[in-house]
This record gives structure tokens, C-alpha cells and sequence, in this order.
């Protein structure tokens, strides 16, 4: 099992069970579905992209959880796909958004693993909603870039917001920060799939919390252009 995997469904099967609606209930950070995290950021970015026509524009969200802000952007009309590794989340997405009325094609995809897929379309639209911080290591992460990359279209948007390194953050209670990469350790009681040893302990990763300069930085490595970035929210292009 990959380092993301079980955290992630040991989450969504909660939410389920205690009738909560997206992964920030968990921490008591919102109080209903439609107030998620990066939907100030998704409402002021929208009104200055130039997209085709809502009815016209093709939007994929990976990482999309239980759908909010996928039924955000279908409930403004844009052509929506959206998954999750997590089946868990993409039921409680599909029930979300049937719900609210609005068309999106939920799908189980690890994003990680979707370089490897045929490409089958393009999108004027791709959105990241805190995902990227949980992809921890280099190659997973080169992954994802690869992969939005393929399936970005010639002037398309890539958005992103994920969780940055704060100074007062609290690494404690088995976590360790690795200054030099941005790398969050968990410890763990064996040498499992992903675990790398540290001081005689072993540690699975579990966030990658960046700078927002080397988070620009990593973006234009792939071959992405930052056009706009406010610390964890970034709009990024095609780098020409």
C-alpha cells in the first residue's frame, strides 16, 4: 500500500460514518459543503482566465475528495471530470452532487498512477484542491506534473492550492520536517512500502510542505509557468 493510501481511506470511511461532508470537517474547518477551502481563491481566478465559454470548457479535478469543488464548477456550468483514489469519496461525491443537481463524471484514479494512462483528453481547465501536499516524494510529485502536462491543452490553466511550510508549524508526535527537501516524516513501527530510515528509526512520508518559492521553483522545473501566485494558490500555463 502506497503512503497515501490508507490515511486517506481510514478518513473517508469516517466521513461517512459520522455524516460529515469533505476532509476539512475532520478538523472542524468548515461548517457545510459548499464553503470549502479554496473556493474564494476558485471564484476570484475564474472571473480573469480567459476560458472558452462554460459550456464549452472541459475541467478535470484530481484529488477531488467528496466533489465540492467540482459540483462548484459544474454548478457553473463547465464540463466536469473528476476523481479520487478513494472509492469512498467518489460515493459520497456522486450522492453530493446528485443532490445539488449538477453533472460530473466522478471516476477512482490515482493521480500518481495516471502518467501511465492513454490520453484520451485535453482540458482548458485543471484543478488541484489540496491535494499536492499529501503527493510527497519527487517522483510521485514528477508524476502528477507529467500527467496534468499530457492532458493540459496548448492554453489551458493548471490550479493549484496546497499547504505551505509555516515556521510555527508543530512537527511533533512522531513527525519529523526535513528542512532541505520540505519533506513531513511519519514514524512508523516497520520498514513498509515507501519507509526510509532515519537515525535508526523508520518514517513513511506524509507532507511535503514547500516554500512559495520553491513551490514556484518545482513548478517551472516540470515545465509548468507561474502566472499568478498567492503562497499555496498558483495559476500556472503551459511554460512557452
Amino acid at each position: 500500500m502506497r503512503y497515501y493510501y490508507g490515511e486517506h481511506e481510514a478518513a473517508y470511511q469516517r466521513l461517512q460514518q459520522e455524516g460529515m461532508s469533505q476532509w476539512s470537517d475532520l478538523f472542524g474547518e468548515t461548517e457545510t459543503f459548499d464553503a470549502f477551502p479554496n473556493r474564494g481563491f476558485l471564484e476570484g481566478v475564474l472571473a480573469r482566465l480567459e476560458l472558452p465559454s462554460a459550456r464549452e470548457a472541459e475541467v478535470l479535478e484530481y484529488g477531488c475528495g467528496t466533489g465540492p469543488a467540482a459540483c462548484f464548477l459544474a454548478a457553473r456550468g463547465f464540463r466536469v471530470d473528476a476523481v479520487d483514489l478513494i472509492p469512498e469519496a467518489i460515493a459520497l461525491a456522486r450522492r453530493f452532487a446528485q443532490e445539488r443537481g449538477v453533472e460530473v463524471s466522478f471516476g477512482v484514479q490515482d493521480i500518481c498512477a495516471l502518467v501511465d494512462e492513454p490520453v484520451s483528453k485535453r482540458y482548458d481547465l485543471i484543478v488541484d484542491s489540496y491535494c499536492l501536499q499529501s503527493i510527497v516524494t519527487d517522483a510521485d510529485r514528477a508524476h502528477v506534473f507529467a500527467a496534468v502536462r499530457a492532458r493540459l491543452k496548448d492554453q489551458g490553466y493548471y490550479l493549484v492550492s496546497t499547504a505551505m511550510y509555516e515556521p510555527e508549524r508543530s512537527y511533533e508526535g512522531g513527525f519529523r520536517y526535513d528542512e532541505v527537501t520540505g519533506i513531513c516524516y511519519q514514524a512508523s513501527s516497520e520498514a513498509a512500502h515507501d519507509a526510509v530510515e532515519i537515525d535508526g528509526d523508520w518514517y513513511v512520508p506524509h507532507r511535503r510542505h514547500l516554500s512559495a518559492t520553491a513551490l514556484r521553483d518545482e513548478l517551472e522545473r516540470a515545465g509548468l509557468r507561474v502566472v499568478s501566485q498567492q503562497e499555496g494558490d498558483v495559476v500556472c500555463t503551459w511554460k512557452s
